[in-house]
């Protein structure tokens, strides 16, 4: 039996062997597989055998077609490397700007939790006040999350912070995050090395674990990835702390986009904020974002809905710090607290602009591939006439388009290499934690070729079918001996450059809508002067300092600082307005008030010393302003705005009425005018100044304010120059102009309107030269008809005015039809423009007059050259 398998197998390689070679040189001379099989049926007589050898003909056959087109595709490119050239740059700025873009979105939105195992079942719990706005959540209130909410799995807190790591003398800030003992569980994360947090150190005793888990980058910079680490003590902000074990190189922490490199436990919140054990006892003490993990075959509509359930209790149960309160769930992509929530307007914009232009691309090519294929309409009408197939042609094309489409990809992906780090030097502000940079992972490689494959279809499909419908009779009838393209080929080439127009004009709208909108929010008045104002934030827990230490440290400085040259004023606060960040709030009871059901009397506010308003030019309405007598040995006072005082003190006189907050009563002693706290574009509302010197605690930090008549350069000199005298060992950052820091506020505007205009001038250019291009055609293509009209008398004029029409007849359907387009996308993005119309005529008329000015450029250049047709030398050749 085996004799005779082994006789079987060795016959069947015999006959393989045979048919291959054979069908080989047949092959060659035009026969097909079915002409093999036929020789295999009459030779050996085993039909299953011949249906097998059949098939393997066929896939060899196939896949010589294939290299035969790769290789033909190859010749016909290279040899005019101009035009290849042209193509692959071309597709190289629409699918490098779209996966540039599309990097960006997945590093911050997409993937936010890089190294998480299953990070789509990990969500963020989110407080919100009475009135709905997101509020960070208090311990107390995790404790009771964690502890009686069943359809999540596990639940931690984390909170970033910026951390003074080293000695007396020499300290550097490293952002980490504190967290929970079960932070890394929640997130599925395994330690590189060592160990993470166990046994008693995820319990709640404060300040009892001083231990601390390393990035793998950190690490490896500062411990050149040595296993020794492991066990050594670091100290954070003045208390030694013990390392115990290093995050895996693919986790960076837990705030989407950011990377930190230490973690320590959050019952050392106390310690590293120089505040004892008091916050994580305090309901009111709202600090903290909450991660937590679905439980098994739980959605997060049904774990929201548990929530929201135990906050209506708590909120009754805790009434007189949570009344009103509630909590809800969000994917980390949808959540507030990051730099995700200011980003995923301006990058989904971006991405729809992005696709407007590779749509221009697609465009452009196809109108490219269109002439190349006119040009070639002989070989193909010979090729047909021999015998090959249409669909035969349609595969040609295709593979070279595929060819082309591949270099695009590649040289894309080269420019987002360049750019992957970009959107760094589009955010706000540079002392932050570290941004994760764009990878090029397998997610971006695979987007990547399905766009390529898209492209391909888009931009090849028109002219290869094109192709495949001529005939020899067609061109001869159209083209006559030039062999140049027809009337249906003209057509398509007109649609695709008004459709290029049109796709420009939504570009050049969006991006003028965006920057008007940018640059009138840019000159509302915030309520303030922050001209010639320098600004430093201080961490004075980073430092260990008490209160009393805090405030030596600022009256010390500031008066150091008015002894600087030029400075006219100096002060300091805990918080600056129109931060990314809004700042604090406090429960109030005002007298003689009366809170409506449900009305929220959370009031935002910030702690100021001394000439604050004087400095920042806000003016003082009734009343007076604060002095140094205003401290702790002195009767609580504060400063209300004119909206807290229309609101709450509607009638009578507001000086010296009582305001309870912090648990002690405080007496109105002032009125100043309304500021823009959060946004530029926001509603006055209800605010108040109360003495920092009264109530100040330093985990808060202070910013410093200088005011000067000379450089501002200067004065940020002097504040780190004196800062580092009166105490090196407390970390500065922000060191800033205060112009440069509340323009922050509009960083997702100023994102979103210079990126677009980019976009919008990429669109142009590339439809210009698409005009340029069918233009430049057309006129060759009409050399013979140009020169029989001169012929007969026309003049240079007449012959400039025809092309110069035929220019601006596309410019003008592509104007029109983009307008209305643009008018019906512009209502999308309503709600991102201030205080300007989706169909602001402006815009529109300035982006009309823009196109038909471009359109008669792009025109100029082949109208000029017909007017200098030889009527003697177009006649000789028709």
């Amino acid at each position: 039996m085996k004799r005779k398998e082994t006789r079987e197998e060795e016959l069947h390689e015999e006959i393989r062997n045979h048919l291959e070679m054979a069908a080989q040189e047949r092959v060659e001379r035009g026969a097909v597989a079915d002409d093999a099989a036929y020789l295999a049926r009459r030779e050996f007589g085993n039909v299953e055998l011949v249906k097998e050898v059949t098939r393997d003909i066929r896939g060899w056959r196939w896949l010589e077609d294939f290299a035969q087109d790769v290789l033909y595709g190859l010749r016909m490119l290279r040899r005019d490397i101009a035009f290849t050239a042209v193509l692959v740059l071309t597709l190289a700025i629409g699918l490098g700007a779209n996966t540039t873009i599309f990097s960006w979105i997945r590093a911050v939105l997409l993937n936010p939790l890089p190294g998480a195992a299953e990070p789509e079942r990990v969500v963020e719990l989110e407080s919100l006040a009475p009135s709905g706005e997101w509020v960070p959540t208090s311990y107390l209130d995790f404790h009771d999350f964690r502890d009686h909410i069943k359809l999540l799995e596990s639940m931690s807190v984390a909170q970033p912070m910026a951390l003074a790591v080293g000695d007396d003398v020499h300290v550097e800030r490293v952002w980490g995050e504190v967290v929970s003992g079960n932070f890394f569980d929640v997130l599925h994360v395994q330690p590189e090395l060592g160990r993470f947090f166990t046994g008693e150190e995820r319990n709640d005793a404060q300040n009892a674990h001083p231990v601390v888990v390393l990035s793998h980058a950190y690490w490896h910079s500062r411990y050149g990835s040595s296993p020794q680490a492991i066990g050594a003590t670091v100290r954070i902000n003045r208390t030694p702390y013990t390392i115990i074990g290093v995050a895996p190189e693919t986790f960076h922490g837990s705030m989407a986009g950011l990377s930190f490199d230490l973690w320590a436990p959050a019952t050392m919140y106390g310690q590293l904020t120089a505040t004892g054990t008091w916050m994580l006892r305090d309901r009111k003490a709202r600090m903290f974002r909450v991660l937590a993990r679905l439980a098994p075959g739980v959605n997060i509509e049904q774990a929201r809905a548990e929530v929201l359930s135990l906050t209506a209790f708590m909120s009754k149960a805790n009434a007189d710090t949570s009344e009103g309160m509630s909590a809800t769930l969000l994917p980390i992509w949808k959540s507030h607290y990051g730099i995700q929530s200011g980003l995923l307007a301006p990058l989904s914009i971006l991405m729809g602009a992005s696709g407007v232009v590779l749509l221009i691309v697609c465009a452009n090519v196809a109108n490219l591939l269109l002439a190349r294929t006119a040009d070639r309409r002989k070989e193909f009408s010979i090729r047909m006439a021999l015998g090959a197939a249409p669909m035969r042609l349609v595969r040609q094309l295709s593979t070279e388009v595929l060819l082309i489409a591949a270099a695009g990809s590649l040289a894309g992906l080269v420019i987002t290499a360049w750019l992957s780090g970009a959107l760094w030097w589009l955010l706000p502000l540079r002392d932050a934690p570290k941004l994760l940079a764009a990878s090029i992972d397998g997610g971006v490689l695979l987007f990547t070729a399905g766009l390529a494959l898209a492209v391909a279809a888009l931009a090849g499909l028109a002219p290869a079918l094109h192709a495949a419908r001529e005939n020899v009779n067609d061109m001869l009838k159209e083209g006559g001996r030039s062999g140049s393209a027809g009337l249906r080929s003209n057509r398509l080439r007109a649609l695709l450059v008004t459709s290029e127009m049109a796709l420009a004009v939504v570009a050049l709208i969006g991006a003028g809508l965006f920057l008007k909108s940018f640059y009138i929010a840019k000159g509302i008045h915030p309520g303030f002067d922050p001209n010639q104002v320098a600004l430093a934030k201080f961490n004075f827990s980073a430092a260990g300092f008490d209160a009393q230490q805090a405030d030596a440290f600022c009256r010390h400085l500031r008066e150091q600082l008015e002894r600087q040259p030029g400075v006219t004023a100096v002060s300091y606060a805990d918080y600056v307005p129109l931060s990314l960040v809004a700042g604090s709030w406090e429960d109030l009871q005002v007298e003689g008030y009366v809170p409506g059901r449900s009305e929220n009397m959370k009031i935002y506010r910030n702690l100021v010393a001394p000439g604050f308003f004087t400095l920042l030019k806000i003016p003082l309405l009734e009343g007076r302003d604060l002095t140094m007598q205003d401290d702790a040995s002195h009767p609580k006072v504060m400063i209300v705005t004119r909206e807290f005082m229309r609101r709450f003190v509607p009638s009578g006189s507001v000086l010296g009425r009582k305001v309870h907050g912090w648990g002690e009563w405080f007496t109105i002693v002032g009125v100043v005018d309304d500021v823009k706290i959060n946004r530029l574009t926001e509603k006055a509302a209800p605010y108040f100044y109360a003495p920092v010197r009264q109530i100040y605690r330093p985990e808060m930090g202070l910013a410093f304010y200088v005011r000067t008549s000379g450089s501002v350069n200067e004065a940020l000199a002097a504040l780190r120059r004196e800062a580092q005298a009166v105490d090196g060992t407390v970390p500065i950052s922000d060191l800033t102009s205060m112009n440069d820091y509340v323009g922050v506020s509009l960083f997702a505007q100023k994102i979103a309107s210079s990126l677009l205009s980019v976009l919008a001038g990429i669109a142009f250019l590339l439809a210009s030269i698409g005009l340029y291009g069918v233009m430049a055609y057309s006129v060759a293509q009409r050399t013979n008809e140009i020169g029989i009209r001169m012929s007969l008398g026309a003049q240079r004029r007449d012959v400039l005015q025809l092309i110069a029409k035929q220019g601006l007849a596309f410019a003008l359907a592509g104007t029109v039809v983009g307008a209305i387009g643009a008018l019906i996308l512009a209502r999308l993005v309503t709600a991102f423009l201030v205080t300007v119309s989706p169909a602001d005529p402006l815009i529109y008329a300035a982006a009309a007059t823009f196109t038909m000015a471009l359109a008669l450029a792009a025109t100029a250049i082949p109208a000029r050259r017909a007017t200098r047709v030889d009527p003697m030398v177009a006649l000789r050749y028709e």
